[in-house]
């Protein structure tokens, strides 16, 4: 959609307020909302902000930013009155100089994807966010209050929660997104929404989409949505596994190779493989809360140790089974990422390990096929070289800060940001006094 054309199909949908979203370092949506008749002098001239107070952005002394809309992006928000219909427009931030701001996450998405753009290379990325939705027990507080009692794939025909996410798939679909199936996940109140796989830029668009969408929509229902990767003890977290791939310009699947056992090609080999090398610091990125390392622990599904299978659900990377004709469906599913995660940062990483272990020639370990690798013994993983991921966020900030090739991916500007919004992160969580503490300690020390 060019200019023109976003201004037509504006007063087609009968407008009356547009939002500009962007999102700062950590992936929270940032907006900047304005009346319709300015977005033709915003399409021409972009948005002037206060860059100042978003997390991961410039210094108060060069604090000027611009919006520039990328009208492609262009929905309406389907809960938005009619009244006052809004749409929303991602953009991409610059500085006063004209160039792109090296921080802005968008950006650090598409500078990357130019990387395989060159090779006539597309990364496509199908991602599966899990969210719960939760009563609020009281009028201050959530204390999660799992919204059914449903399980996997369970069906009621009178069950509140089949007609929420019924609406959320209606509202996701006006959107753009092509939602291919909903369904109850394994815990209580745990649903999970996948949409086709896409370009990786336009699948990031696609996961912010989705967690506002489910957001204000639960909203209206008096539930709350949540993202977060582990919100009860004891039960599953909320994992975004992400099924991966790569085309060439001609639409043939980079990763499929009849000829192999596992029918897969050397590129894919080299992209397992990287993605592994690489693993344990992409965790900081793609699992990137204190609350992360809750969900990644053994016994829940969450994957833990460091290998790749075909159809074997304990290993980090799944190779789905193969269908024969189905060639454009192979694909390799990176299970470790959250919905916590920003997702342009996110995919940014995966692609450039993945890259490296493609242009290293990286050599993809034996995989771990009929083995159940929770039922491993510390020494007969050691003997089996499965290393495993890191145990808090802390450990993952220190491998990334190991790690100089997802540094350079990144970028300087990004990767500071990043890294210092997290270790705050660390240290807050680390001084605060929790209700575990206080029951194990209050009464016995």
């Amino acid at each position: 959609m060019d200019k023109q054309a976003l201004l037509e199909r504006v007063r087609e949908d009968n407008v009356k307020f547009i939002s500009l979203q962007f999102t700062d370092v950590t992936g929270a949506v940032k907006s900047v909302d304005f009346p319709v008749h300015r977005l033709q002098g915003a399409l021409e001239d972009g948005v002037w902000f206060d860059g100042s107070s978003v997390e991961g952005f410039a210094r108060i002394q060069e604090s000027d930013m611009r919006l520039v809309l990328d009208p492609s992006t262009y929905a309406v928000l389907p809960w938005s009155p009619a009244d006052f219909r809004r749409a929303r427009v991602f953009c991409d931030i610059y500085q006063p100089d004209g160039e792109p701001f090296p921080g802005d996450p968008r950006g650090t998405l598409k500078r990357m994807l130019s990387k395989i753009r060159e090779r006539g290379w597309t990364y496509n990325v199908g991602p599966e966010p899990e969210f719960f939705l939760f009563r609020r027990n009281g009028p201050d507080s959530i204390h999660p209050v799992p919204h059914d009692v449903g399980g996997y794939f369970d069906f009621s025909a009178s069950d509140e929660a089949v007609r929420v996410r019924t609406e959320l798939m209606s509202a996701l679909e006006s959107m753009g997104l092509e939602v291919e199936m909903g369904h109850h996940e394994v815990a209580l109140g745990q649903h999970e929404i996948d949409f086709r796989f896409a370009d990786a830029l336009q699948a990031a668009d696609n996961i912010l989409t989705l967690k506002y969408t489910v957001k204000a929509i639960a909203a209206q229902h008096g539930l709350v949505a949540s993202f977060m990767p582990k919100p009860i003890f004891g039960i599953n977290g909320s994992g975004m596994h992400c099924h991966q791939s790569l085309f060439d310009r001609q639409g043939n699947n980079l990763f499929f190779d009849d000829r192999d056992e596992f029918h897969l090609s050397k590129t894919a080999y080299g992209f397992i493989a990287g993605q592994l090398k690489h693993a344990r610091a992409l965790a900081a990125v793609v699992a990137p809360t204190v609350n992360s390392y809750k969900r990644l622990v053994p016994g829940y599904e969450a994957p833990v140790y460091i290998g790749w299978a075909q159809i074997n659900r304990s290993a980090l990377i799944r190779i789905p089974r193969y269908t024969p004709g189905r060639d454009k469906s192979m694909r390799a599913e990176l299970r470790f990422p959250d919905p916590s995660a920003n997702p342009y940062l996110a995919l940014t990483v995966m692609l450039a390990a993945a890259l490296d272990g493609i242009d290293g020639q990286a050599v993809c370990p034996t995989p771990l096929n009929n083995i159940n690798v929770y039922h491993l013994t510390l020494e007969e993983r050691r003997a089996m070289n499965i290393d495993e991921l890191p145990g808090s966020l802390a450990e993952a900030l220190r491998e990334l800060e190991k790690d100089t090739l997802l540094q350079q991916a990144l970028g300087a500007t990004t990767y500071e940001a990043f890294v210092r919004a997290k270790w705050s992160e660390v240290e807050e969580y680390r001084m605060r006094v929790m209700d575990w503490e206080l029951e194990r300690y209050l009464e016995v020390a």
